[in-house]
């Protein structure tokens, strides 16, 4: 979750919201996110992240930066839009029912907030995945998995039957419980770890033996998105039927280089000094300025 620089607005009209959904899209192919929920308000957004790769931190770090880059441009600002470093909750993943808890208040976020007109039901908010897990697999953003959420709370197809099933379900919790005021909420709007007294203490364990160099996360998500880039490379020159001494003879701006930079850019977070290093491609500018032509 992360709130507006000063509480201000993070989203000034639908455009922006589509936009960010946009870019959180990208986020997901370049981190290797799974999407479990989220839900977009005026001045904060919550989203329920599975990361399979430890690339929380790198991720983040893209997807403000880039819509913050794409908001001022578009709005014609400048300077910070959000407040700082975004606020993390760690799940416990051996038992789905804390998943579940954290979705649901996710989902439940519009109602909490009187954002539904009375009556309505909490589908009618547009900019929560409430209502993407309501539509066909094939009409939903490609980046969302519903399975596990669905699953949780009983519902064992993804078919017209179990999408009904789930909006009755979570349209009459959201009446019973008060709009969410259940205990667990409060951990999670103010807590930093969510699950059994078990994960906790593995938890702290786990924080005892880390390094206590502050970057070490940093580090290790750098190594697992280099990992990833080399593997990129390595795909597209198999294609190619190429290896790496010949991608290295080639002319710093090549078509072959510029096109394996593009994957490395559409598909990681991994900078342009990182990638022009990788590929020998010369100035780091000057392959910025090749990408942009080449997707005009």
């Amino acid at each position: 979750m992360n709130r507006g620089d000063h509480g201000e607005l993070i989203f000034l009209d639908d455009h922006d919201r589509e936009i960010f959904l946009k870019t959180l899209g990208e986020a997901c192919v370049k981190a290797d996110w799974q999407i479990h929920a989220y839900c977009l308000m005026s001045n904060h957004f919550h989203l329920v992240i599975e990361t399979p790769k430890p690339t929380l931190v790198d991720g983040m770090k893209w997807l403000l930066g880039v819509y913050t880059q794409r908001f001022n441009a578009r709005h014609q600002k400048r300077g910070h839009l959000f407040a700082g470093r975004y606020k993390s909750l760690i799940i416990d993943e051996s038992d789905n029912h804390y998943l579940r808890t954290v979705c649901n208040y996710v989902h439940l976020n519009p109602a909490r907030a009187h954002l539904l007109k009375d009556g309505a039901i909490l589908e009618s908010y547009f900019w929560s995945s409430f209502g993407e897990y309501l539509k066909p697999s094939h009409k939903r953003v490609p980046w969302l998995r519903v399975d596990r959420l669905l699953g949780e709370h009983g519902i064992e197809k993804d078919d017209v039957v179990g999408r009904e099933e789930f909006s009755k379900l979570m349209n009459s919790r959201c009446a019973a419980e008060g709009l969410g005021r259940e205990a667990a909420y409060k951990i999670i709007r103010r807590g930093w770890k969510f699950g059994s007294q078990t994960f906790i203490e593995r938890l702290y364990e786990k924080m005892n033996t880390l390094p206590k160099k502050e970057n070490h996360l940093i580090d290790e998500v750098n190594e697992t998105m280099e990992i990833k880039g080399r593997r990129l490379i390595k795909e597209k020159l198999d294609a190619l039927r190429l290896n790496l001494d010949d991608l290295l003879l080639l002319p710093c701006m090549d078509p072959i280089k510029i096109e394996i930079a593009q994957l490395i850019r559409d598909q990681t977070t991994l900078t342009f000094k990182w990638i022009t290093h990788e590929l020998k491609a010369g100035a780091v500018e000057t392959l910025r300025v090749s990408l942009h032509r080449n997707k005009k």
